[in-house]
């Protein structure tokens, strides 16, 4: 059954099926649900890799329900060939091609339905919030993690090869010990291993019922994938022909706060406090990062996971997967069970059969890792509209020292590669937000260096830029509003003193500054005018907003299904 208009479904509109029958199609295959099959793959970098290979399961999974499947791949920008460069610029934006690339081919051709596949971090938000603004039946699939690489005995991740350069610089590793990881860390096809963005955003997928359960932690060269991808296939046929939930009917408040739940619970990615708000951008839900902070600080960390705790994907996988924390957090009642999923079913349903955890790599709600969850909200009147702190893994919530400031990360990057940075300093790093930068980079590489140094925990360092779900630290990001629009992040100077209190009854960052300074110092600075850039990044700064409401870069959902009636 056909839910929205076809695009020959007038007269004037017959010769569309000149082109349909030039690919070969049969009248047979014209009735068919036509679904497009959108995925980023290609030889960007190994989350991309092999994800061509998925999508061709995935349509024969559609031909196999009756449906028929169109190819169409999407652009990706890998988040660990951009690092620490200005090449980091597109990351975020990427995010926002490729939601609007999938609207474009989805509202074009009026496909029916939607199968999306991606592994890259800015891959899984970007195809979500496509399917929310589309609105056509569409179910989500992330490709997968890579295996864990094997050096000198134990089990790594590309974050371990990251880190080994910090310590190289502090004089405790050496080049062959950096070669070896950074030949083994990343062994094959997938996503980076830990419970970075990615993985993180893999598991809100499953969260939010845009995914099948079971699918977000199966690694990507598993061979069960193949089965997985026909299920979601004849899944989303069933969705068209018996007239399921669509999108938005999944995507409720309840929904995001369940996704926030499970981000809190495994300690994931401070990004998926960017990606949750502009997911729910799409749905038309007002919630922002302040909102998450309410469900971050009400659900207990009970996932081991790096790069806060111990265990990667394939671990989670072994135990069970994402529906054993679901269920869980289900029970608890940190999580409502009674949200749709693409499926039909509800996510407790969906979930019913389940694994208990299995007590070291995901903890039992009785015996959690901390009372609340990895990931808390700051706010004062340094970043009045909010800043993200992963406390995952911390050794101390709170810090208090003088401001070392930088204007762009590279000048930051210079100085702590050179050691140019003191003990106790707080690091900031402004001009990198979504307008300031342009794209918000993400700055591992700074955090990555400090951590290998064994300054992580004894320096802070705060930016209205973004952090990888694989930093760890004192790192706050996100700092809102950014210096670009003026912020007070701008009105910093060096010596002066930051307070930082990440305790859930707390969670403030202070500019200890008296206000009639701040003035005077707003008042000197005056409106920077933005830079010109041309091309993308300067259509991107044009119509960005801020991080603490998801970066996102339109006005909202609209309903667009009955264009060609």
């Amino acid at each position: 059954m056909r839910r929205f208009p076809t695009i020959y479904s007038t007269l004037m509109r017959e010769n569309a099926k000149a082109f349909l029958y030039g690919m070969g199609m049969t009248d047979a295959d014209i009735a068919k649900p036509q679904i497009a099959i959108a995925h980023t793959g290609g030889g960007m970098s190994p989350c991309n890799m092999n994800l061509g290979a998925q999508a061709a399961m995935a349509a024969e999974g559609v031909r196999r329900a009756a449906g028929y499947p169109h190819e169409t791949p999407v652009v990706s920008v890998s988040d660990g060939l951009t690092m620490a460069h200005a090449g980091m610029r597109f990351s975020l934006i990427s995010r926002e091609l490729i939601a609007d690339s999938i609207e474009a081919t989805m509202r074009a051709h009026c496909w029916d339905g939607l199968i999306a596949i991606g592994a890259c971090d800015k891959n899984l938000p970007g195809m979500m919030m496509a399917i929310v603004r589309v609105n056509a039946p569409g179910v989500f699939l992330h490709g997968g993690a890579t295996l864990p690489g094997i050096v000198r005995g134990r089990e790594v991740s590309a974050l371990d090869a990251f880190e080994t350069v910090g310590r190289m610089i502090a004089g405790d590793a050496d080049r062959a010990e950096l070669d070896d990881y950074q030949r083994h860390a990343i062994p094959g096809p997938g996503a980076c291993a830990g419970q970075f963005t990615a993985n993180t955003m893999g598991m809100v997928s499953e969260a939010l019922g845009l995914s099948p359960v079971g699918v977000s932690m199966v690694p990507a060269a598993d061979p069960t994938r193949e089965a997985l991808l026909h299920r979601a296939a004849r899944a989303l046929v069933a969705a068209i022909d018996g007239d399921g939930p669509l999108p938005r009917d999944i995507v409720t408040r309840a929904a995001i706060e369940n996704a926030c739940a499970i981000v809190a619970a495994t300690g994931g990615s401070t990004n998926a406090a960017l990606h949750i708000p502009a997911i729910a951008h799409e749905a038309g839900i007002d919630f922002g990062i302040a909102d998450a902070a309410r469900i971050f600080q009400r659900t207990p960390l009970i996932g081991n996971l790096s790069p806060g705790g111990q265990y990667l994907a394939t671990h989670v996988n072994a135990i069970g997967g994402t529906p054993v924390i679901l269920k869980e957090l289900i029970a608890g009642g940190y999580v409502d069970g009674t949200t749709l999923t693409v499926t039909g079913q509800t996510l407790a349903e969906a979930v019913a059969d389940a694994l208990p955890p299995d007590g070291e790599v995901i903890r039992p709600l009785s015996n959690p890792i901390a009372p609340t969850g990895g990931v808390v909200v700051l706010t004062g009147n340094l970043c009045p509209k909010g800043a993200l702190l992963k406390v995952a893994g911390l050794p101390s919530l709170t810090f208090r020292g003088p401001a070392r400031v930088f204007d762009g990360e590279a000048a930051a990057q210079k100085a702590v590669e050179t050691r140019a940075y003191g003990e106790g300093e707080v690091l900031v790093v402004r001009g990198e937000g979504p307008k300031g930068a342009p794209g918000m980079k993400e700055m591992l590489g700074i955090t990555a260096l400090l951590y290998g140094q064994g300054m992580g925990a004894r320096t802070a360092l705060l930016t209205d830029g973004r952090f990888s779900g694989a930093s760890r630290g004192m790192c706050i990001g996100y700092a809102s509003p950014e210096a670009a629009v003026g912020g007070p992040i701008a009105l910093v100077e060096d010596g002066d003193i930051i307070a930082i209190d990440a305790r859930s009854d707390v969670s403030s960052i202070t500019l200890e500054v008296d206000e009639a300074t701040l003035e005077r110092r707003r008042a000197a600075r005056g409106t920077p005018a933005l830079p010109r850039h041309g091309g993308l990044l300067e259509k991107y700064a044009a119509s960005v907003q801020g991080a603490e409401r998801g970066a996102v870069t339109h006005s909202g959902a609209v309903d667009t299904r009955g264009d060609l009636d």
